[in-house]
């Protein structure tokens, strides 16, 4: 059974802990671990609350966005003819009690489908979407759309700022839902009893476990021996890209001392640039022997948790 909240009179801080109740649509791609941006730990660790994610509301790409998602509402229906109505609500449905919809639009006439508005500056997109395609974690956000809504179908706009406009018709797919709403649903499995996924490499998770554990305990020694093997792999991985750093800094090497004094080059298709630039810094050292020392109300303090790893030769 399909059922909706109204946001008309909701508030934004109600809105957003509503969303972290369960999983959206932006959410399918990270949990599946397609998003370049976020991770499926660091979706764990937002849901779990273990981090409060990131305030992105105010971000120009996020801001644009926004902005501009009824003018990508608009040149969709200027090219396709059909018409679009704003959803104010968070959408469930029982069959996945994991899971909510917020929808950009619905198809006015056509109840069986939904509408989703992007705009991107990206030239990978721009490129794949020349070529009649789009990002996969767009296709697992609409995906994800159809599967709590019912829908049979849902369409996609996209901006590609300054280079033109495109849009798709994605067809529901019993077997794509099935296996999102599986992946879906373990994972939110792992929420409810605070297990998290397979960390990955990515720097969404990284940032993520510094988020978690962003103090160490004075005097507190950890026994390794349970990570032994990935001290071991770490190592021998830190050996090899010093080795790789090496070799490619010996390439560079040559092509500056092949280009003497010029500032650029080109290679099949391939520009080099090695122009002479100037830099500005303060010279504190200078500054104080002529003013006097910097007042301590002037510094700023930071924490950090440097992670360093000294192997015994």
């Amino acid at each position: 059974m399909i059922s909706r909240v109204s946001t008309k009179d909701m508030s934004r801080e109600d809105w957003l802990n509503a969303r972290r109740r369960s999983i959206g649509g932006s959410d399918a791609g990270a949990l599946l671990g397609l998003n370049p941006y976020n991770s499926p730990y660091a979706l764990w660790a937002e849901k779990t609350g273990k981090i409060v994610p990131e305030g992105i509301g105010d971000r120009e790409a996020v801001r644009l966005g926004n902005d501009l998602e009824q003018y990508v509402a608009e040149r969709w229906m200027e090219a396709t003819g059909k018409k679009l109505r704003r959803d104010n609500s968070i959408i469930y449905n029982s069959e996945y009690p994991f899971a909510h919809a917020n929808i950009d639009r619905a198809v006015i006439g056509e109840p069986d489908a939904g509408f989703e508005a992007k705009t991107t500056s990206s030239f990978d997109v721009l490129a794949k979407c020349r070529a009649g395609e789009f990002p996969y974690t767009w296709y697992a956000q609409v995906t994800h759309y159809m599967m709590v809504t019912g829908a049979r179908r849902w369409y996609l706009g996209v901006l590609c700022l300054g280079h033109g406009f495109f849009h798709f018709v994605i067809e529901r797919n019993e077997a794509e839902i099935k296996a999102l709403a599986g992946a879906e649903r373990s994972f939110w499995d792992g929420v409810c009893s605070n297990i998290p996924p397979a960390l990955d490499g990515s720097q969404a998770t990284q940032n993520a476990i510094r988020a978690i554990f962003p103090e160490s305990t004075a005097g507190r020694a950890a026994d390794l021996t349970g990570v032994g093997s990935h001290i071991a792999t770490f190592l021998a991985l830190e050996k090899e890209i010093k080795e790789l750093e090496e070799a490619k800094t010996k390439q560079q090497n040559i092509i500056m001392e092949f280009m003497e004094d010029a500032e650029r080059g080109e290679y099949n298709g391939v520009k080099i640039s090695y122009k002479t630039q100037e830099r500005k810094t303060f010279d504190r050292k200078g500054f104080e022997a002529a003013n006097g020392p910097i007042a301590p109300a002037f510094f700023k303090t930071s924490q950090s948790r440097p992670f360093r790893v000294t192997a015994e030769k």
